[in-house]
């Protein structure tokens, strides 16, 4: 137990020394592109980059959280160190040259893989292999988002779709709260959103929840066959690897320039925060979608939550043109429910909700994320979960 409780904490310690260093990075080469737009124009030559590194040095990390989720199901050998360098600087030039990510994927891997290096070093077996494993995904995630609750969940759910894995409950607790409270020390840049005072719960909420929760299944589902569509399609049009980023690039370059407005580079966080305050146009999720489709599915680096939660309150504020349910419920409800589709984990989405809008929002959270997770199919944004 002692073992159990120390490495946990340990893999916590890593988790969130990584994940803030990644955050300060992050918010360094955004100030950077966002200084000198003009960077943009080097996008292509990112991509190739990007690309060249994975194929050349990285092609046995290549399926970055997919290889984390099968080494639980299925342990065979550690997840490799250059795992983490390779993906904290992909999605580093990803974002500097503004490539349509995410960033909370990136902490995962990045945990995952120094947990996996604990593991070897220590000659675990593999149940408490995979136990470490799922802890430091959790970790990971819960501290890229500020969010230890969500975390902690997250790293028992996100194996299974329909199924919580409960045999890590100890080492997924700690391990997402110790690398929580490590960011807060070192004072991680997290995203901050406004808490709203949700009232007049009863039948009329509920019903319109259950409508907007079934249009966010159905953008889900949109995004991951797109997604999915458009990487197999690179993949069987473009032989060489390195050649899909590099023509992603191009690809979206072109249609930056053509939109004008240059809101779906990056982040978009500043959208994200609009989205709960204002009425947003139904244009802003689709084209978020597009340009997050493009940029991912081409082989950039970086990770979904930011922009499937950019596309969930954005399409949140959009329904409340003909949904008569306030901007500030829908769009958060819409923040959680996403994400929570696409990477079937309703229940960890219900509480990072929660710790992010304060405790009034659980119902509709839970109803929002439930009726959007299964709405949404069986596959979501992970081909490696199992049914």
């Amino acid at each position: 137990m002692f073992q159990k409780i120390s490495l946990s904490i340990l893999i916590g310690v890593l988790a969130g020394v990584s994940s803030t260093a990644f955050l300060y990075s992050l918010d360094f080469v955004t100030h950077l592109r966002l200084t000198y737009p003009m960077i943009l124009i080097g996008l292509p030559l990112a991509g190739l980059a990007i690309g060249y590194a994975y194929h050349k040095y990285g092609s046995t990390i290549a399926d970055g959280n997919n290889l984390i989720i099968d080494e639980i199901h299925d342990p065979k050998k550690t997840v490799p160190l250059i795992m983490a360098p390779f993906i904290f600087i992909g999605t580093l030039l990803t974002h500097l040259f503004g490539g349509s990510a995410g960033r909370e994927g990136t902490a995962v891997q990045m945990a995952g893989s120094l947990a996996d290096q604990v593991s070897e070093f220590f000659k675990l077996n593999p149940s408490q292999r995979k136990s470490l494993l799922m802890a430091g995904a959790g970790a990971g995630f819960g501290s890229a988002i500020g969010a230890p609750l969500a975390g902690f969940i997250f790293g028992m759910e996100v194996i299974w779709v329909r199924k919580i894995r409960m045999a890590a409950v100890v080492e997924c607790f700690l391990a997402s709260y110790s690398a929580y409270f490590i960011s807060k020390l070192l004072r991680a840049p997290h995203s901050d959103y406004p808490e709203f005072v949700f009232t007049g719960f009863g039948l009329k909420q509920i019903l319109w929840i259950l409508v907007a929760g079934v249009i966010f299944g159905l953008m889900t589902r949109f995004f991951i066959l797109t997604t999915h569509l458009f990487e197999n399609q690179m993949k069987k049009l473009i032989k060489y690897p390195p050649m899909r980023p590099f023509l992603g690039g191009v690809i979206l370059l072109i249609f930056f320039w053509l939109e004008g407005s240059y809101q779906y580079a990056g982040l978009g966080i500043e959208t994200i925060r609009e989205s709960l305050t204002s009425q947003m146009s139904f244009l802003i999720p689709f084209y978020k979608s597009f340009f997050t489709t493009l940029t991912l599915g081409s082989g950039f680096k970086g990770g979904e939550f930011i922009p499937l939660v950019f596309i969930g309150a954005s399409l949140g504020s959009a329904l409340s043109h003909f949904i008569p349910l306030s901007i500030s419920l829908l769009s958060s409800v819409g923040f959680a429910s996403i994400f929570a589709a696409a990477s079937k984990t309703p229940i960890a989405c219900t509480m990072m909700a929660i710790e992010i809008f304060g405790w009034q929002i659980t119902p509709y959270a839970f109803i929002g994320c439930m009726i959007a997770y299964f709405v949404s199919g069986k596959q979501g944004i992970y081909l490696a979960q199992r049914l």
